[in-house]
C-alpha cells in the first residue's frame, strides 16, 4: 500500500471540517428556504453564498475558540 499524497489528505481533512461545521454555518447564516416552484436568480445566489462564506469563516472561528478553550 502507497502512502496518500498529502495534498490529497488534507483537501480530505477540509472538506471534512466543511461539512461538519455545513449546520452551524447555514443557521449561522439565517437563510430562508426558498418556496417551491421558485427559484433565485443569479444575484440572489450570489449573495446567499456571500452569506454562506461569511457564516462559513465564522463558524469556523468559533470551533476553533471553542476548543481552545
Amino acid at each position: 500500500m502507497s502512502e496518500a499524497n498529502p495534498q490529497v489528505v488534507d483537501q480530505q481533512r477540509r472538506y471534512r471540517e466543511f461539512m461538519d461545521l455545513l449546520p452551524l454555518t447555514l443557521s449561522l447564516a439565517g437563510l430562508p428556504h426558498s418556496e417551491n416552484g421558485k427559484y433565485y436568480n443569479e444575484e440572489q445566489i450570489e449573495l446567499r453564498a456571500n452569506a454562506i462564506q461569511r457564516a462559513y469563516k465564522a463558524a469556523r472561528q468559533l470551533a476553533r475558540e471553542v476548543v481552545s478553550r
